[in-house]
């Protein structure tokens, strides 16, 4: 069902210095409370991250022996992490992703570009490399990058189901996948192994709306696909439940799976929880913290 719009909101919004998803995605992300960020992890850099003891191989250069004097043991002082990473963002905007069951919920596709948007946000902050998958280019820092991504984020896809490109990802960088993956799982798990075949790790969160969920139809129901390609009608949708619940738990198990075989994390987010909670679950995915 189209909603109208009035006009003065949308044009107070495009009045704005910044694209309306992206102010969306700045005030997400400034509500987020952050404990330490994912690069603070040791490896080469100069910024004094934390003494541990030493192990055996550690060689006599790398023990701090002015610490390891306060102590009965000898301690190493490891440094900070200092390589930006990428962060590459595929965020379905297929038409499946236009559904929302009730008007005052999101549909899919706002609500999985808004949690990207805000991640990126984060992440820009933080001194990371930031992109979408089919933007065409390789992952950038900055204001202009986060501009570019809510614009193409802006942009809806001609097909009923997504499918994610991988081509720009960096080897060994993160990734995060955002969509309702209820088409063809193929094209989707060719993906993920490919990514995980270069080093690539991530995130995958499945974006349902509380319907598709619930399953809450009875009695004659057409059902057709956000794109009117597909259609289905029937005198006993109830009879369809049981069915359809099964096969949905399938497709979670079978991500959930994939998830973990490639050493990725899976999580479900409803449009009717606040997207604080699936940012908070995501930025600690990327930290490892999960």
């Amino acid at each position: 069902m189209t909603r109208t719009v009035p006009l003065r909101p949308r044009a107070e919004a495009l009045a704005q210095p910044l694209p309306p998803l992206l102010a969306r995605a700045r005030h997400l992300a400034s509500g987020v409370v952050l404990g330490e960020h994912g690069r603070r992890r040791p490896g080469l850099g100069d910024s004094f991250w934390q003494y541990r003891p030493a192990q055996p191989g550690d060689t006599a250069r790398a023990i701090d022996w002015r610490r390891s004097a306060r102590s009965d043991q000898h301690f190493v002082q490891e440094k900070e992490w200092q390589a930006a990473q990428a962060v590459v963002f595929w965020v379905d905007r297929a038409q499946s992703m236009r559904f929302a069951s009730r008007p005052d919920l999101s549909p899919k596709a706002d609500r999985a570009a808004l949690i990207a948007l805000a991640a990126s946000v984060l992440l820009n902050q933080g001194g990371e490399r930031i992109g979408l998958s089919d933007m065409g280019a390789p992952p950038m820092r900055g204001n202009l990058q986060l501009e570019r991504m809510a614009e193409a984020l802006a942009h809806p896809a001609a097909a009923d189901y997504g499918a994610p490109d991988v081509s720009v990802m960096p080897r060994h960088s993160r990734a995060v996948f955002l969509s309702d993956f209820l088409g063809d799982p193929a094209p989707v798990e060719a993906a993920l192994t490919t990514a995980a075949d270069r080093g690539v790790t991530g995130a995958l969160i499945q974006v349902l709306d509380p319907a598709e969920e619930a399953f809450p139809y009875d009695g004659r129901t057409l059902f057709r696909s956000m794109g009117g390609s597909l259609e289905y009608e029937t005198r006993k949708a109830g009879d369809l439940k049981a069915r359809y619940l099964d096969r949905l738990a399938d497709r979670k198990a079978r991500l959930d799976g994939l998830a973990r075989l490639t050493g990725w994390q899976f999580h479900i987010h409803h449009t009717d929880d606040a997207p604080t909670s699936a940012l908070l679950w995501l930025y600690r995915a990327l930290e490892g913290r999960v």
